[in-house]
C-alpha cells in the first residue's frame, strides 16, 4: 500500500485513488491480496456481465472490418485457414494425420457457476465435432474479477468445465488466466483427423438435406432470463440443452455421407448457414415450420424480448442473398438469434438423413430434425425460407435432452439404423 500511496492512485488499477473506497469503508487492501467477505446472498453471473453466452461475441461486420486487408500467412500446410471462415482451422504437421484448432471463449449464459463451465467446454467441442475430428486435449481460457468476487466462484467455474471435458474424453492440460471486470470462460481445444477425413464447409451438394441436431433459442432466452422476462422457465429448458455434448453428431454423421457441418453458434442459424451456401456455391431452402423451437421463444420473439446481437447478425448478410418474404419480424429474429452451444447443420444426401436421425434420436437429441436442403447451384451461396412444413413441437420435459448412457455414443446397434 506504501507505493500507492506514493504514487497517489491503486498499483493494481490506477484509475482508483488509494486509499481506494474499499480500504475506506472496509479497511481491505485487495492489492496486498486480502478480500471482502462473501456476500450473503447467492452471485448472478449474468447480472455480472453485459452480453450472455454467445451473444458477446464482436460482431461478424465489425470483425471483419478489423481483419479486413490483414495478410495471410503463406504456409503450405494450411489445410483450411482464416479466410475459409470455417469453424476450426486444419494444418497438416505430419502426412499422417491432420491437426485441427479451435478457440471459444464466452459470457456466462446461466447465473450457476458449475453449469457455465460445463456449457463453455460442451461449446467450445463443437467446432471440432463439427468438422468430423476427434478432440484429443484442451486448454481453459479465464477471465475473472478476482479483485472483487469469492475465488470459490471462479474454481466451481472450472470444475463445471474440466467435468464436461472428462465426460468427453479429453485431458485439459493448463491453460490461462486474466484478472478482468467481466466474467469469460472457454477452451482452446486441439483436434485430429485423418486426411481428408474431416468436413469443411465448402462440401455441400446439390439435393443435400440439412439436418439440425438442437432446437433454437438459446441466446434469446438467455436474454430473456437476465432481464426478468423469462416468465416460462426456459432456462431450465435450454440448460439441458447447452451442456449436451454434440459429440454424437460429430462420430456418426460422415458414416451417413456427410459432406458439409457447421456447430450454430453466436452468429445465429442463417449467418452460420450462408457460410455453407457461399463456401459450397449453392442455393440453401429452409423450411421455418420444420425448425425445432425451444418452447417459449417464439412468444418472446413476438413480444420483441430480443438481444442486440439479433440485429448485429441481421447486418452480417446483404439482402440480395437473402429471400425472407415469408416470415414476419418475429420469425425473421430467430434465424438471427445468437445461439450458445447450438446444435450442428449437418449435409448429408437424403438417403442418409433417415438413419442419421434415427441415431440421434437413439442418443438424447429427440427434437432433430431436416430443416432443408441444397437446391441448385449459386455461385456467391443464397438462402431462401419458406414455412411449407408442420411446426416441429419440442418438447420441454427433461427427457428429450438425456444422453445416451455413459460409454455408449448411443443406444443403437453399432453403426446406427444402417447396420441393420
Amino acid at each position: 500500500m506504501k507505493r500507492s500511496v506514493a504514487l497517489g492512485h491503486c498499483v493494481c488499477d490506477p484509475k482508483q485513488p488509494c486509499p481506494c473506497p474499499t480500504f475506506r469503508t472496509e479497511e481491505i487492501c485487495e492489492c496486498a491480496g486480502e478480500r471482502l467477505p462473501s456476500k450473503s446472498r447467492p452471485v448472478r453471473l449474468t447480472e455480472m456481465v453485459r452480453g450472455t453466452g454467445c451473444s458477446a461475441k464482436i460482431g461478424k461486420t465489425d470483425l471483419l472490418a478489423a481483419l479486413s486487408g490483414l495478410p495471410d500467412i503463406d504456409d503450405a500446410r494450411v489445410v483450411v485457414g482464416r479466410s475459409a471462415g470455417d469453424d476450426a482451422g486444419v494444418i497438416m504437421l505430419s502426412d499422417r494425420e491432420a491437426t485441427v484448432m479451435t478457440v471459444d471463449v464466452l459470457a456466462p449464459p446461466v447465473d450457476d457457476p458449475f453449469t457455465f463451465g460445463q456449457i463453455a467446454a460442451a461449446n467450445s467441442l463443437s467446432d471440432i465435432y463439427a468438422m468430423g475430428a476427434t478432440p484429443q486435449c484442451a486448454l481453459s481460457v479465464v477471465g475473472f474479477p478476482a479483485h472483487s468476487q469469492p475465488i470459490a466462484i471462479m474454481r466451481e467455474i472450472f470444475r463445471g468445465g474440466f467435468e464436461k471435458m472428462k465426460e468427453a474424453g479429453i485431458c485439459v492440460l493448463g491453460g490461462h488466466s486474466t484478472d478482468d471486470d467481466e466474467i469469460k470462460f472457454g477452451f482452446a481445444v486441439l483436434g485430429t483427423a485423418k486426411p481428408g477425413g474431416f468436413l469443411t464447409n465448402a462440401g455441400a451438394q446439390v439435393g443435400d438435406v440439412a439436418v439440425l441436431t438442437k432446437p433454437l433459442g438459446t441466446g434469446i432466452v438467455s436474454f430473456a432470463a437476465q432481464c426478468g422476462q423469462d416468465q416460462d422457465g426456459g432456462i431450465a429448458e435450454i440448460t439441458r440443452s447447452m451442456t449436451q455434448l454434440n459429440q454424437l453428431a460429430g462420430a456418426r454423421m460422415q458414416a451417413h455421407g456427410a459432406h458439409a457441418a457447421t456447430d450454430i453458434t453466436g452468429f445465429g442459424l442463417l449467418p452460420h448457414v450462408f457460410e455453407i451456401a457461399r463456401s459450397s456455391q449453392v442455393e440453401i431452402e429452409i423450411d421455418f415450420a420444420s425448425i425445432p423451437l425451444f418452447s417459449s421463444v417464439m412468444d418472446l420473439a413476438a413480444r420483441d424480448v430480443l438481444p442486440g446481437a439479433v440485429e448485429r447478425n441481421r447486418e452480417s448478410l446483404a439482402d440480395d442473398r437473402l429471400d425472407l418474404a415469408a416470415l414476419g419480424p418475429a420469425e425473421q429474429a430467430i434465424l438471427f438469434g445468437p445461439e450458445t452451444s447450438g446444435g450442428l447443420v449437418v449435409f448429408l444426401p437424403e438417403t442418409g438423413a433417415g438413419p442419421f436421425l434415427a441415431e440421434l434420436r437413439c442418443g438424447g437429441f429427440a427434437p432433430a430434425a431436416v430443416i432443408g436442403r441444397a437446391t441448385g447451384r449459386c455461385a456467391e451461396g443464397r438462402i431462401r425460407v419458406t414455412r411449407a412444413g408442420a411446426r416441429s413441437a419440442v418438447p420441454s420435459a427433461k427427457p428429450s435432452f438425456q444422453p445416451a448412457a455413459k460409454g455408449s455414443l448411443c443406444c443403437c446397434k453399432p453403426g446406427g439404423d444402417d447396420s441393420t
